[in-house]
């Protein structure tokens, strides 16, 4: 899931600043920028930890556009992480479902081309998500 940040520019002083707007209290900072996407990584990470084992909601990723004219990150500059949510979003469960013959092929070549997806399971569990976020 791509999570957007707003990033506070930093200087041979100050150190990025990051904000992650779609969860609530997930700050982060580096002393480059490339540090502070991953270290905004890791504050993501344990913040939907945190989440999970108290059983509340797994906040889903907005796109950043949503955030561009919010004056709350004015001057910012967005960038996006991806995370995997799904050891997040609780235990697997085995459903059965029926699509079209012609649908799971192209959902097929999908997988064998997008190194995103490790298998039909997760093509389809990424696509709700951004239907569920939509």
């Amino acid at each position: 899931m791509l999570y957007p940040l707003a990033v506070e520019r930093g200087s041979d002083q100050q150190a990025y600043g990051v904000i992650v707007p779609d969860i609530q209290g997930c700050f982060s900072a580096g002393d480059t920028f490339e540090e502070a996407l991953e270290n905004a990584k890791e504050a993501i990470a344990g913040h939907l930890e945190i989440l999970a084992e108290d059983g509340e909601e797994i906040p889903l990723a907005s796109e950043a556009v949503n955030f561009f004219d919010n004056d709350d990150y004015k001057g910012m500059v967005w960038a996006v992480v991806d995370i995997d949510v799904s050891r997040y979003l609780g235990k697997a469960e085995k459903v059965n479902v029926t699509l079209p013959s012609r649908l799971i092929h192209l959902i097929d070549d999908r997988v064998k081309k997008d190194n995103r997806f490790k298998s039909r399971s997760a093509f389809l569990a990424a696509s709700a998500e951004r239907m569920l976020n939509a």
